[in-house]
């Protein structure tokens, strides 16, 4: 495992440099530990019987094939965690079991009830348990102990910035830990809200609560930046508490679950159709033409410019990106992005240019995912004139294998009217029905056109 070689390495560097420091370095006067947070100690030991580990199994054997972190919200036995934690569970269920083990050893066996896959949330249910409220067929059942539980904290206590919070879960999966940091208002540009945590998450603590100074629960760890420090995002509480009270009674999921993962992804397309079509475009994004650029509400933008110092080709370039993508496996979907170069050749002249500008259009590559998920993309090219303005289009399809009814589509155009100059542009859009993907891809190319002059 890939984890265990880097601790095994970490873990002889360290006996080296305590090797050398013992025999080469002076001896220093011992400092004294940096004593942990009354508070953090305080939450986590209220806390500690109501986290657990989730292990996804291969069947029939005790080899794990993912951890990640979970807790306890009633005395059921139920237990919120993330899909993505139990993704390989859901989608293959003939080849995984899921089972959940407790900080002091205890394992057992656990059920899928309910998914949210647009927030990353899966309500699981400890297998084959009775409560000790119900009425119980039998002495030994009644004897049965209720599960501890954490609580929610109410949505109408607002959270303030810079609130204190503890992260726990089971990090790289050497024990239970609680991390502490701060709440930071919700990600600005997340199609779906998210806290702004400034803690430090590790893998294996996806799924885990995230804890007010009272113990009760603020958010789910669900992800983290890896190109920052202490920049990681919690799913809001409020999700998961509307999962537990819509799967409270729900019986365990049986076989795969594309089915149930194709409805929200609808839902989800059909939001995304919408917010965007209505959110309009940027005006004044090129000197020449009109060119599609999306507002920074859900998207964000960044551009480049790359001069040319031997008299060729002059190029800027702009990427509009979702950091909001919807984890459905082995791969992702449910995002847009929008991008557009523009060329200046007036240095290179018609021919030269023209042999530029053409080859960039050729070598945009069509296929995002495997063969596996999705099926061939079927591409109709034409040259359209929208208003004046001579186009060269392309609109290519591709069909999710598990997921029926959903597509990727792509659209490439460039601009034909001038001999030494031009914009390409390209939109692509993940996990639409057809009527919307030709829905989006018409509202992308009508935005092209001339500026007045």
């Amino acid at each position: 495992m890939k984890t265990t070689r880097q601790l095994a390495a970490l873990w002889l560097l360290w006996q080296a440099a305590a090797g050398w420091a013992a025999t080469e370095a002076p001896a220093e006067p011992e400092t004294p530990p940096v004593p942990v947070s009354l508070s953090a100690r305080k939450v986590y030991e209220q806390a500690r019987s109501q986290l657990v580990q989730i292990r996804t199994v291969l069947k029939g054997r005790a080899s794990q094939t993912s951890v990640g972190s979970g807790f306890l919200v009633t005395r059921e036995g139920h237990i919120v965690t993330n899909f993505h934690v139990v993704s390989e569970v859901a989608l293959e269920p003939a080849t995984h079991d899921l089972v959940y083990v407790t900080a002091d050893g205890r394992e057992a066996r656990l059920n899928i009830l309910m998914l949210d896959v647009l927030h990353d949330l899966a309500l699981l249910k400890v297998a084959d348990t009775k409560t000790a409220d119900a009425p119980a067929k039998d002495a030994s059942a009644k004897d049965l102990p209720a599960f501890d539980a954490l609580a929610f904290r109410p949505t109408a206590k607002a959270l303030g910035q810079g609130e204190r919070m503890y992260s726990l879960g089971n990090p790289l999966d050497v024990g239970f830990a609680v991390i502490e940091g701060n709440y930071n208002g919700l990600v600005e540009r997340s199609f779906y809200p998210q806290i702004f945590f400034s803690g430090s998450l590790s893998a294996g603590m996806s799924g885990g609560p995230a804890l007010d100074q009272e113990g009760r629960v603020i958010g789910i760890n669900v992800a983290r930046r890896v190109d920052g420090e202490q920049v990681s995002f919690l799913v809001p509480a409020s999700f998961a508490s509307t999962l537990l009270e819509r799967g409270r009674n729900a019986p365990p999921m049986k076989g795969p679950a594309h089915a149930e993962i194709t409805r929200q992804l609808m839902e989800h397309q059909s939001q995304l159709t919408e917010r965007f079509i209505a959110q309009g475009w940027k005006i004044a994004t090129h000197p020449r033409y009109k060119v599609p650029v999306p507002p920074d509400r859900f998207m964000r933008c960044w551009g480049s410019t790359e001069q040319s110092k031997t008299g060729g080709l002059d190029f800027e370039r702009s990427d509009c990106v979702m950091d909001t993508r919807v984890f459905v496996g082995k791969y992702t979907t449910g995002a847009l992005t929008v991008r557009h170069e523009s060329y200046d050749g007036t240095r290179l002249g018609t021919l030269r240019f023209a042999a530029r500008y053409s080859q960039s259009f050729r070598n945009e590559g069509f296929r995002r995912l495997r063969g596996e998920f999705t099926t061939k993309p079927q591409c109709h090219e034409d040259f359209i004139d929208h208003q004046g303005l001579p186009m060269r289009a392309v609109i290519c399809l591709s069909a999710y294998k598990k997921l029926p009814q959903l597509y990727d589509v792509s659209v490439l155009v460039a601009t034909l009217d001038q001999p030494q100059s031009g914009v390409q542009g390209r939109f692509d859009a993940q996990g639409l029905s057809f009527a919307n993907a030709m829905k989006l891809s018409q509202h992308y190319i009508d935005a092209y056109g001339l500026l007045a002059k």
